[in-house]
């Protein structure tokens, strides 16, 4: 994972695009990552299931719902406490 990251910064890609990034990585391995993230001066698409990775890199928040989407430029736990967030949900997810 490193690697991969100090490879995309030295090309200086403008785009990451990352599925469960911390799976597999030590909390050291995490913590840089994490930092690294924070610098980065590009656009990150994630799915993560790890709550303090996503709330601390996380600015906008898409959720895929099989009725549509939710898109919110909010950090992670004011998105998942949202009353008009929850709504959206409730509504999206009820007209299966």
């Amino acid at each position: 994972m490193r690697c991969m990251i100090a490879r995309m910064m030295l090309r200086d890609a403008n785009t990451m695009i990352l599925d469960s990034p911390t799976n597999h990585l030590d909390l050291e391995s995490i913590q840089a990552f994490n930092n690294t993230l924070q610098s980065f001066k590009g656009n990150i698409l994630m799915s993560s299931h790890d709550h303090e990775f996503i709330q601390t890199v996380c600015n906008r928040i898409i959720e895929l719902t099989p009725n549509g989407i939710i898109d919110k430029m909010t950090e992670y736990d004011d998105y998942i406490t949202d009353e008009r967030v929850l709504a959206a949900r409730e509504r999206l997810y009820a007209a299966q």
